[in-house]
């Protein structure tokens, strides 16, 4: 009986163990073919899909950014870099249809878009060089009795990396000290630093997404105050932009609008990182009765970054650029000190004296146009030779596929430089006109323009 009873529990075991590795197969199986599927999907996800082609200037401004250096193809190098930039264009190696093509254009255009500015960005800016012209009618863009500018400075982690000779730090300290060095003495300046505290760990998110500090109160510029507050902008931890700008309107809160021409610049390299709300805060900053001028200024920032900064420059009405450097920053910087140049004029001229800059002069408007041209060129030249380097690598297209997307890609760039030809032409009459005048008149021209096709 106890040999009987051994054997029943050797074959009960044998079979439970066998259970158990079937079920367990089962489940390696599943979890391949789970695996399997996850991987299609992510396969499928990773050929790229470019956005459809632009119809309006405005829509091409809204692109996203892609790769805009120089490539090298008679390079070793830029031969690997493009390999790289296109390996997850759509598959086109055998006889595709049109449409088919159309989408492959749609994607290789997107490795390369340059970051074009559309007639949102130049009204934006000929609204801010018309500040305290006697014709503007919008009490915000008016000359009143004082002058302040605040600057928001960045003072988190990434703003140690490396820029040129130094860091992003160095680069932005050096163009905000020469800003404020050419003030006039009767405008008052104000820096803020935000992200100065803690560091980039989860530990001290809490910190830094706290820290924000008026290094400068907002008054005259004097070189040695100014110069001491600086030593505190030190690269830290994470980037509370909405907390900045909530701090920033209590800084001007006794700044009143009816009596302060009160002019904002934001300087980031990077998204907000923590959970504020910088697009809400903006706008509450620009609806008060500070009523900012709001200009938004990114430092090399990706796609991501632009985006919101663009959306916090949208919202306030305000300009936004991205610089690459010092020299990029100083630029931006320098027309607040046109403003503030005009602003001293006024102040210190009898009425109806001042010979105050119109819309803008002929200098600014070819400026724009071959700033525009360029891009396009760069553009429409670097899609074409990467069409011609993946000809040439017979798996990748056909010849009659590369004649198809070159001739696509000429008609699209020819599109380009007709729309903005014509927006240099407009421009030129509308030079003759009031600062008023013109912005209205581009607005309703642009700003409502989404039906024109190429």
């Amino acid at each position: 009986m106890l040999l009987v009873l051994l054997m029943v529990l050797l074959v009960g075991c044998s079979q439970e163990g066998a259970s158990t590795e079937e079920g367990t197969a089962a489940q390696t199986d599943n979890s391949s073919e789970e695996h399997s599927d996850n991987s299609n999907e992510i396969v499928e996800e990773e050929v790229l899909v470019g956005p459809p082609i632009p119809t309006s200037l405005e829509e091409l401004a809204d692109l996203p950014k892609g790769y805009t250096e120089h490539i090298s193809r008679l390079e070793e190098e830029g031969r690997k870099l493009t390999d790289e930039l296109t390996k997850n264009l759509p598959d086109i190696s055998g006889n595709p249809t049109n449409e088919e093509l159309d989408r492959y254009y749609e994607a290789i255009l997107s490795v390369f878009q340059q970051d074009y500015e559309g007639p949102g960005d130049l009204i934006n800016q000929l609204k801010f060089q018309s500040i305290g012209d006697p014709d503007i009618e919008e009490p915000r863009y008016q000359f009143k009795e004082n002058l302040n500018v605040v600057m928001i400075l960045d003072a988190s982690g990434s703003m140690a990396n490396e820029e040129g000779n130094g860091t992003r730090m160095d680069a932005a300290k050096n163009a905000i000290h020469e800003f404020v060095k050419a003030l006039p003495e009767e405008a008052n300046v104000g820096l803020r630093i935000y992200g100065h505290e803690g560091t980039g760990e989860v530990g001290d998110q809490a910190l830094s997404c706290k820290s924000s500090e008026l290094i400068y109160p907002i008054s005259p510029y004097e070189e040695a105050g100014f110069n001491e507050a600086l030593k505190k902008a030190t690269p830290a931890g994470w980037t509370p932009i909405g907390y900045a700008l909530n701090e920033a309107q209590k800084d001007l809160s006794s700044f009143k609008g009816d009596k302060n021409t009160n002019i904002i610049y934001l300087v980031s390299d990077g998204i907000s990182t923590c959970e504020d709300d910088p697009i809400n805060s903006a706008k509450s900053l620009y609806d008060s009765d500070i009523t900012p001028i709001v200009n938004v200024i990114g430092f090399n920032v990706d796609q991501e970054a632009q985006k919101q900064l663009q959306e916090i420059a949208d919202v306030t009405e305000g300009r936004y650029e991205n610089v690459t450097d010092s020299q990029g920053l100083e630029e931006e910087l320098r027309k607040a000190n046109d403003i503030a140049f005009k602003w001293k004029q006024w102040k210190t001229k009898e009425e109806g004296s001042i010979n105050l800059q119109r819309t803008t002069n002929s200098l600014d408007i070819f400026g724009y146009h071959s700033g525009e041209f360029g891009k396009w060129v760069d553009e429409r030249q670097a899609v074409g030779f990467t069409l011609t380097y993946l000809l040439q690598k017979r798996e990748k297209m056909s010849k009659e596929s590369h004649d198809y997307l070159q001739e696509k890609n000429k008609e699209y760039h020819s599109w380009i430089e007709q729309e903005y030809d014509e927006l240099r032409d407009e421009l030129k009459e509308i030079n003759e006109l009031n600062h008023t005048e013109a912005i209205k008149q581009m607005e309703e021209k642009y700003l409502s323009n989404t039906t024109k096709t190429p």
